[in-house]
């Protein structure tokens, strides 16, 4: 049975890895969401995921939490659909300048991850 979590080990915070993924990436746009991604330097540890939501577009930190929140949901409930062989780093930035309705995103997210799956190095 397929586990739904998001743990704290799934969360991007290497700053050493981050400027990997965003130096050396590849990165698509699936509208709202710009992904970038790279294959995990270390195949030990589980993918790794990175959610950003621009200042700029939303002003009130509330509405910028609730975009995040809806980002890792759908993060988490399709997750499974990556290939267990690959781990990955993986950056979702919300480029919409609206707040949209969470199945919208929970549409993109699996196609976001089955074209991460289909660009193996």
């Amino acid at each position: 049975m397929t586990r739904f979590t998001f743990k704290k080990e799934e969360k991007l915070t290497s700053e050493k890895w981050i400027k990997e993924l965003f130096e050396k990436g590849s990165s698509f746009y699936l509208s709202p969401l710009k992904v970038i991604y790279l294959l995990h330097p270390n195949q030990d540890l589980p993918n790794q995921v990175l959610i950003s939501v621009p200042a700029r577009n939303f002003k009130r930190a509330v509405d910028r939490n609730r975009i995040k929140r809806q980002l890792r949901e759908a993060y988490r409930l399709h997750k499974h659909q990556l290939d267990a062989n690959h781990k990955w780093l993986i950056a979702y930035i919300y480029s919409a300048r609206e707040k949209l309705p969470s199945a919208q995103i929970h549409q993109k997210m699996p196609l976001t991850l089955a074209r991460i799956g289909k660009n193996i190095a």
